[in-house]
């Protein structure tokens, strides 16, 4: 039974990217350990090279304004890897042709929640892919932070002095804080506990899941010159659930080899295609994504290769009574040395995800103080 040594005083449950900027402003002034119960870190980045194709299988990059990321990447010395869109324009398709879109109209079409100054200015990411900021982050910490995988907690229990956090295992960690850098309906879980009917309220959230299709082709079985980020598809045209494709080879440089595209098709399933008797499979999955791309950009082969990625639940939708769950959680954990972070809480996208590790780890820093 894996236990934190009497030494570490900060666990942090959740390893994707709030739970580890978290641990990036800790690890100087505190022993830290980080908890995830994947076998992995990085949450929803997942950067995949096969053949000389950068795939990636969930986020692809963050807002161009975003001043959290690149202050993020300078502390792992990766600022010299950011990278821009090499093109920013997009298609929009209605069910019969492609049309140029006006700045900032397919992040509105689609109901993005995108900030206002953000609109029309499209994202960034990392020469290697998203993955590259990761594995940044795992060698800044490797050493100074205790990084464990596949170690899950169960709940999150107020003691005299500090926090016990008990894992699924039977076993426990004592620890003097704790920063939940989890999806909400996964923190609700952990904080029960001690924080009812508060916590509750989170488990009742609503949340999106999201499918994507990563194609590539021989260059000569696309008839479109590829000359834009991608298209959206209008609400009344879409297919098996299509929102939109990313032209991954013409949006970043270097995505592929100069013989090859690839085309990253994103779906919005129903509840059934995810699980039970009419759960679609893999294989159905790039089906649908071949014919779209047949109907909308007159593709006339079958894909070299593909990747479906599945993120069941992984979207969480910022209304009115989400935003006041997470304002009351918030305020029944005052006084508690326990903090939220990542975008599950304040703000969707990888910079709210950043900026509410940051903001998670400066609290403790001055409660602890």
């Amino acid at each position: 039974m894996a236990r934190v040594s009497a030494e570490e005083r900060i666990v942090i449950i959740g390893g994707g990217l709030a739970g580890l900027t978290a641990a990036v402003g800790l690890s100087s002034r505190y022993a830290v350990t980080v908890l995830d119960a994947r076998p992995r870190l990085g949450g929803q980045i997942l950067t995949e090279v096969h053949g000389g194709c950068v795939v990636e299988r969930g986020a692809e990059g963050f807002v161009f304004r975003s001043e959290a990321l690149p202050r993020l990447a300078g502390a792992v010395g990766l600022s010299d890897q950011l990278v821009g869109q090499s093109v920013t324009r997009s298609y929009g398709f209605d069910g019969e042709r492609l049309r140029v879109l006006a700045p900032g109209e397919a992040a509105t079409f689609l109901g993005f929640q995108v900030s206002r100054d953000d609109l029309g200015l499209g994202i960034r990411s990392f020469r290697g892919g998203m993955g590259s900021l990761v594995l940044a982050l795992i060698a800044h910490l490797d050493g100074r932070v205790g990084l464990r995988t596949g170690m899950a907690a169960d709940y999150i229990e107020l003691r005299s002095a500090g926090v016990r956090v008990v894992l699924d295992d039977g076993g426990s960690l004592e620890t003097d804080a704790v920063i939940v850098a989890t999806p909400a309906r996964v923190a609700a879980s952990l904080l029960q506990h001690n924080f009812d009917p508060q916590a509750s309220a989170l488990l009742a959230a609503p949340v999106l899941s999201s499918v994507t299709v990563e194609l590539a082709f021989a260059r000569g079985a696309v008839d479109h010159p590829l000359d834009a980020t991608g298209f959206v598809v209008a609400q009344d045209a879409q297919q098996d659930g299509l929102r939109a494709c990313t032209f991954t080879s013409t949006k970043f440089a270097d995505r592929s080899t100069s013989e090859r595209v690839l085309l990253r098709l994103f779906f919005r399933p129903e509840a059934e295609q995810l699980e039970g008797s009419l759960a679609v499979n893999d294989e159905g999955w790039v089906g649908r994504a071949t014919e779209g791309l047949r109907r909308v950009l007159r593709v006339t082969e079958e894909p070299l290769a593909s990747w479906v990625s599945h993120w069941p639940d992984a979207l969480p939708v910022f209304d009115d009574a989400h935003r006041a769950a997470v304002a009351q959680l918030e305020t029944r954990l005052e006084g508690a040395p326990i903090e939220l972070a990542g975008s599950a809480f304040h703000g969707p996208g990888i910079d709210a995800a950043v900026r509410s590790g940051e903001r998670a780890a400066e609290r403790l820093l001055a409660r602890l103080a």
